[in-house]
Formats: C-alpha cells, sequence, structure tokens
C-alpha cells in the first residue's frame, strides 16, 4: 500500500507521461547536480523538462496509463527528459546539449505516444526537422506536380494563342 506522498507522486508522473509528447530516458550516473540544472535550462527553452524518477513509481504510473509497453524500461537509475511541443525540437536540444557540453549520459531509450524508442529512434528523431520545415515540404510536395499539371493544360491554349497571333501579323503584313 503505497503511502500519500508516494501515491502524490505517482499521480504527478502520470500526468507527466500523459501530457508529455515524448520521453528521453537516460542513465544519469555519475552527473552533477550543475550539470543536470544545465540541461533542464536548456529543455525547459523548449518547452520540455528533465527529472529523475524512482522506478516502481514510474512502473505504477505507466501501468494507470495503460502503457505498459514502456514500464519494461525502468531498470536502473532513470531520469526522463520530458518533451511537451515539437517531439524533433525536443530531441534536437536534448542531443546538442549532451553533446556540446561532453555530458556522460547514455540515452537508455524512449516513447513517443504510446510507441516505444529505442536509443538510434531517438537519434533519428533528433536528426529531423522543425515541424515548420516538414510541413514546408510537403505543401511543396503537393503543390509543384499542381503547377506542372496547370502548365501541361495551359500548354495547348498558348499554342493556339501563338497560331491565331502568327496568322494577324501574316494578315497584317499582306494589307
Amino acid at each position: 500500500m503505497p503511502t500519500e506522498k508516494k501515491a502524490q507522486s505517482i499521480d504527478r508522473l502520470e500526468k507527466e507521461f500523459s501530457k508529455a509528447n515524448i520521453g528521453i530516458l537516460t542513465d544519469y550516473r555519475g552527473l552533477k547536480t550543475p550539470e543536470i540544472n544545465g540541461l533542464r535550462r536548456k529543455l525547459q527553452d523548449v518547452n520540455g523538462d528533465y527529472k529523475v524518477v524512482k522506478n516502481t513509481l514510474a512502473r505504477k504510473a505507466a501501468e494507470k496509463l495503460n502503457r505498459a509497453e514502456i514500464t519494461g524500461s525502468f531498470e536502473g537509475p532513470i531520469a526522463i527528459a520530458f518533451g511537451y511541443g515539437d517531439i524533433s525540437q525536443m530531441a534536437k536540444t536534448f542531443s546538442d546539449h549532451v553533446r556540446t557540453s561532453k555530458m556522460n549520459l547514455s540515452v537508455k531509450g524512449g516513447f513517443l505516444s504510446n510507441r516505444l524508442l529505442t536509443p538510434a529512434d531517438v537519434t533519428a528523431i533528433a536528426a529531423l526537422p522543425p515541424r515548420e520545415v516538414l510541413i514546408a515540404r510537403v505543401v511543396g510536395g503537393i503543390k509543384s506536380p499542381l503547377y506542372m499539371l496547370a502548365g501541361v493544360l495551359s500548354g495547348p491554349m498558348r499554342g493556339l494563342q501563338n497560331v491565331l497571333q502568327a496568322r494577324i501579323k501574316q494578315m497584317e503584313g499582306n494589307n
């Protein structure tokens, strides 16, 4: 039977899991408090947070949300980088900060809604361009064939217009 404090911690974690778009699970052993605080500040800039969690409480919170697939990831000392906004921007900021500050932080995996992520998946998400760029690429991909279709369909009209203009000039020359 959990104590009141543990029940509150489970409720807070449950809210974090349900609110987060992405979570990156890390092994935080060997990190100093200033390094963790620096990472937290960077993640807060992109609507994220970094929290050290107790495995048993995190498992219970995940089970309450029917996210049993991520419960197996809670082994050893775990901290989770929660992202509440753009997932690629969050993963990129996290990866960039870890790389530039030379933190000894290993990624154990993560979750994206109900999907379990491997460390390779987290790296792939970090390599994605921002959401706005992806939307622009999709819109450009849709727009390009439409412009080409309009060009092809207007070709016969342009040809007819050129023939008529040439005939008009020919008739003007005969007068």
